[in-house]
């Protein structure tokens, strides 16, 4: 059985990967979605496999030979390395997204005006900036 989690954590490595490589080259690809969904199929398929042999054989880890541990601890901390730096690369790309989606709502509130302004119960004006819609190929 620890032979399957094994398995599972190369492969989820291997794509951890290859998807970090993907986001570091300059063009991006469409195949970038199919890798996110094979990761969370293969994230999901090691947590029920853990949770089967921890439910079934809850001593499963000092029931493995040496030779098997020393695979398991190696995989492991693949698996580790090949996540910390894809985590990394991720939280930046979503950093620059959000940093380029308030950029151009900002241009598209500037452009259109969309501001207004309040008089308070004190007599203070007040201005507001109204949402603008941002439409990425005219959909929105």
């Amino acid at each position: 059985m620890a032979s399957e989690v094994i398995e599972i954590m190369a492969s989820l490595s291997a794509v951890m990967r290859e998807e970090t490589a993907r986001l570091q080259a300059s063009g991006r690809g469409p195949d970038l979605a199919e890798l996110a969904s094979v990761k969370a199929r293969l994230v999901g398929a090691l947590e029920e496999r853990l949770a089967r042999m921890n439910r079934q054989q809850p001593d499963w880890p000092g029931e493995m030979d040496e030779d098997t541990r020393t695979v398991f601890a190696e995989a492991l901390g693949e698996l580790r390395a090949a996540s910390m730096v894809n985590a990394a690369l991720l939280e930046r790309q979503i950093e620059l997204s959000a940093d380029v989606m308030s950029a151009i709502s900002a241009e598209a509130r500037r452009v259109s005006g969309n501001r207004a302004f309040a008089y308070g119960a004190t007599g203070t004006l007040a201005r507001s900036d109204l949402a603008t819609p941002i439409a990425l190929n005219s959909e929105f």
